[in-house]
């Protein structure tokens, strides 16, 4: 538009170039058939009329001011002459008056003036259409031609798609003096609304719009999986959603494992879903308009059945120290992990522990009393995770065998000896005297009547689901007729000395009182008395 604007200013600077530029103003002037024009001098009213003054059109007299005024037979009715500036107004213009106007006026007093300016009378720009070869494409694949026609007279004509204006390039031309707009293998931007814009330097007008429907896609194809997990429940339910850039919207076809489902649409709902509903499944697009389909990636629906019956089975009830033991844990279900533990906490491998069938079999080679324990099997899917729990009881034994009691005795005392061993389960024990069996408990006892019963006594432990005896332990016992005072050593010594003193104390008082009385008694007498108090001293002496 910028360019056919300035080609219009130039074309006017050149046709308004006169002799006598400042008489008239610089042209073209433009109007309309049918409208009015006025030629305007650039004089000041003259105070005295003009010597003579005339208006042409070609070789043809408008008018001719001298003594009076003469009009010309075509202007007769259309113009009016202002004497006082020579200005003429033209009137009820045809497409014939267009052309170069000329004057030429002769003031009193001065010398002869020239002018000249060029007038253009246009058709107004009316009934402005715009014809499409088609509106229904197809993107990529169609090009479309727009012409555009409208009533008017020196006509230009300017291209809109929106409010922006249309260029040529490579997919897009101008062509019959931009009248007509062809654009090759369209895309969905090229939709409009069109409109052609006509002008002509007195008016101008605009089509209505013109609106291309530009069929695309399917592309840029989503698919959801609702709700996101990655594994289903057994008979839970789940959501699949597809969706596409498409005009017209896409169809929808559903592929199980690359299989044609007989489901159709943007959505497709799985209930209660079983483990044949499992794999992958994608969907695919489909422009009935464009002909042309997408697919999508393919998303896995894992359906997995809910873990139960958990449990740990050992292949043994009787696991015994040395021999080999499996404790295999299964479940119904799907199951994806085991993880073992015991006695709460993660279960760390020793040399003589094996893992294998995917965790499912724990063996032991060979057990030991520390393999005891309560083990626990955690087996989970995505779904659930159940727990199952075995304890082991090694049995082992009998070892380290000892005997507790007295090593001697005295004859009618109670012998009491007690025998134990490291044992599971507990051993029963065995005890004999000099070959002789003589008790089956933990704990003899007898009471202790001869010296015979001296000897070694030997106790022997059996552990009766191992099947192993121990060693027999000896214990010697000595048996004594003399019953030794309880008493230690330094005990007796006292009780000794206490007695000397107190039957020295006797003795000293004795003697006193028996002096005393020799001194007043006949001494016969007194003989007697002091034989028998020495008889009563050597008694006291032999008790001690």
């Amino acid at each position: 538009m910028e360019i056919t604007v300035i080609h219009l200013i130039i074309l006017g600077v050149i046709t308004g170039l006169t002799k006598g530029a400042g008489l008239l103003p610089e042209g073209p002037l433009n109007a309309a058939v049918g409208g009015t024009v006025m030629f305007t001098t650039t004089l000041t009213p003259a105070e005295k009329p003009f010597i003579t003054a005339a208006w042409k059109f070609g070789d043809r007299n408008i008018i001719t001011s001298n003594v009076g005024n003469i009009t010309g037979p075509e202007y007769e009715g259309r113009i009016t002459y202002f004497t006082s500036t020579a200005s003429l107004e033209l009137r009820n213009l045809t497409l014939n008056d267009s052309g170069e106007y000329r004057v030429t006026i002769t003031p009193q007093g001065e010398a002869q003036k020239h002018g000249n300016i060029s007038l253009s009378v246009h058709v107004p720009v009316s009934n402005v259409t715009v014809n499409a070869s088609g509106t229904d494409l197809v993107e990529f694949s169609s090009s479309v031609h727009l012409s555009c026609s409208s009533s008017g007279s020196s006509l230009s004509f300017l291209w809109l798609n929106g409010s922006s204006e249309v260029a040529a390039s490579d997919r897009v031309q101008l062509t019959d003096g931009g009248s007509t707009l062809t654009i090759v293998n369209v895309t969905r931007y090229d939709q409009g609304p069109f409109r052609c814009r006509v002008f002509n330097p007195f008016s101008n007008g605009t089509s209505d719009p013109v609106n291309l429907t530009i069929s695309y896609g399917p592309e840029n194809i989503y698919f959801t999986i609702s709700p996101t997990q990655e594994s289903f429940e057994e008979g839970s339910n789940t959501s699949l959603s597809c969706s596409a850039v498409s005009r017209p919207s896409a169809l929808f076809n559903w592929f199980l494992n690359g299989d044609l489902q007989s489901d159709t649409g943007p959505e497709l709902t799985l209930i209660n879903i079983q483990m044949s509903h499992s794999g992958n499944y994608s969907c695919q697009a489909f422009n009935k308009k464009t002909m042309r389909y997408q697919t999508s990636q393919p998303s896995v629906v894992s359906v997995l059945e809910r873990i139960s019956g958990a449990s740990v089975k050992s292949s043994t009830n009787m696991p015994i120290e040395g021999s080999s033991v499996n404790l295999t844990c299964d479940a119904a279900g799907a199951v994806f992990t085991r993880k073992w533990v015991k006695d709460g906490s993660n279960l760390t491998l020793t040399e003589n522990m094996i893992l294998h069938d995917n965790n499912r079999v724990l063996s032991f080679i060979s057990l030991n009393k520390k393999d005891s324990g309560e083990y626990s099997c955690k087996i989970s899917n995505p779904i659930n995770t159940e727990e199952a729990t075995y304890t082991v009881v090694v049995n082992y034994g009998p070892e380290n065998v000892q005997i507790t009691g007295p090593n001697e005795i005295h004859i009618e005392q109670t012998l009491t000896l007690t025998c134990s061993a490291e044992s599971t389960p507990s051993a029963s024990y065995t005890w004999t005297l000099n070959g002789a069996e003589l008790q089956n408990s933990a704990i003899f006892t007898k009471n202790i009547t001869e010296l015979s019963d001296s000897g070694n006594y030997i106790c022997e432990a059996m552990n009766n689901v191992t099947g192993r005896t121990s060693s027999s332990v000896v214990h010697q016992l000595s048996v004594t007729a003399v019953k030794t005072s309880p008493c230690s050593a330094g005990c007796i010594a006292g009780l000794v000395i206490a007695c000397l003193v107190i039957c020295g104390a006797g003795f000293g008082g004795g003697y006193y009182i028996y002096k005393k009385r020799i001194n007043n008694k006949p001494q016969a007498h007194d003989t007697e008395r002091e034989e028998h108090m020495y008889e009563n001293t050597s008694e006291v002496y032999e008790n001690i």
